[in-house]
């Protein structure tokens, strides 16, 4: 009887500890597959480098592929919310469907970790969404200044005929009086193009000193190639969703000397060692070209990452405050994610608060350029 009794004692403990320690659930929706795939597979491949944990409790991923469409990631979104009873959202990679996925998040009050830039949203979106890629405006900052330095007064823009074209367009133009230039095209191509040709002979027709291509990924270089074939000699620019191996893959000698800006894990062993992120960019840097293959790194993947560690703050502090797979933990969550401080991560150090949802500065952002096939830091 004795033994009976300590033995379930003991069960009653375990289970009371069991009941403690519940499992965090995050739903991940990626785009890879269809015109996004080039982002969003180094994105889901990250996810086998992360942390078992966060926040000290074990984490159970679950990721489905949103086919790089709005309306397949808001079913995602819906399914992990009612179904799988997540305790927050994480995607896409593509900025319509993480809009989309905004949508949702404000809809559940569930948090949400954006994993591409995002528009400003309306403040019931933006209350839940919080994102981890460097701000639009932050990244082409650096382009802006770089078009300056070289003296360039007229620049072509051409980029995607959707919320990522507009993203990058209005911010080279809302930064182009300070920096001495204009904006004298706005051309624009959808992801699936295989052609823009007759957009580009509108761009070489007003003989920009500089262009901007506002893509991303391996349709990113599709307007690069179409200037090279036409002799275009000035400077070639693009943004942060445009650095990775596909992008060069696809344009070959015709995307040399292009010029990105993004996050410091692209060059990380070129950074001098004060830099804030180098040790953390270049630990990740080497564990996911161990895993993926000499050259595979890019920013994508380290977004994800960022996203992760963003988590593993909040949640510890979150679960002071609620259990797991409940609303008040998800509203615990969004606060202490509207909080988090000094996370450094691949591409920076997040400081978030309740007017900032982003919250990296300008340590977040190197120039880089396609030198011999490979992105380098721009010196």
């Amino acid at each position: 009887m004795k033994q009976l009794r300590h033995t379930v004692l003991a069960l009653v403990s375990t289970l009371a500890v069991s009941a403690s320690q519940a499992e965090i659930t995050i739903g991940v929706s990626l785009g890879t597959t269809g015109p996004g795939a080039s982002l969003g597979v180094p994105y889901k491949n990250a996810f086998q480098l992360v942390p078992k944990t966060l926040g000290g409790e074990t984490v159970r991923y679950i990721i489905l592929d949103d086919e790089s469409k709005p309306d397949a990631a808001v079913k995602n979104a819906r399914k992990f919310v009612s179904e799988d009873k997540v305790d927050a959202l994480m995607g896409s990679n593509g900025v319509p469907s993480a809009v989309a996925m905004a949508q949702v998040a404000a809809e559940t009050k569930t948090p949400m970790i954006a994993l591409t830039p995002l528009p400003p949203l309306a403040a019931d979106r933006a209350l839940w969404t919080f994102v981890i890629p460097q701000p639009t405006e932050l990244m082409m900052g650096a382009v802006a200044q770089h078009i300056k330095a070289r003296g360039a007064k007229t620049v072509g823009y051409i980029g995607f005929s959707d919320t990522w074209g507009d993203m990058v367009h209005t911010a080279i133009t809302s930064l182009a009086d300070a920096n001495g230039f204009k904006v004298v095209t706005n051309e624009r191509y959808g992801r699936p193009d295989t052609s823009v040709a007759g957009q580009i002979l509108k761009v070489m027709a007003a003989s920009p000193d500089a262009v901007v291509v506002g893509g991303s990924g391996s349709p990113g270089a599709t307007p690069h190639i179409a200037l090279a074939e036409r002799g275009y000699k000035g400077p070639i620019y693009h943004n942060h969703g445009t650095v990775n191996l596909p992008f060069i893959q696809t344009g070959k000698k015709a995307v040399e000397g292009a010029i990105a800006p993004t996050g410091a894990l692209i060059v990380a062993e070129e950074l001098s060692p004060s830099f804030p992120t180098k040790a953390v960019s270049l630990d990740f840097v080497k564990r996911y070209e161990a895993a993926f293959g000499a050259g595979s790194r890019n920013a994508f993947a380290g977004y994800s990452y960022d996203g992760v560690l963003v988590l593993d703050a909040a949640v510890a502090v979150a679960l002071k405050k609620a259990k797991p797979g409940t609303p008040e933990f998800r509203a615990a969550l969004r606060d202490a994610l509207e909080n988090v401080k000094n996370v450094v991560g691949t591409h920076g150090v997040y400081n978030m608060s309740a007017a900032n949802h982003n919250g990296l500065d300008d340590r977040a952002r190197v120039l880089v350029q396609v030198v011999n096939g490979e992105w380098r830091l721009l010196k």
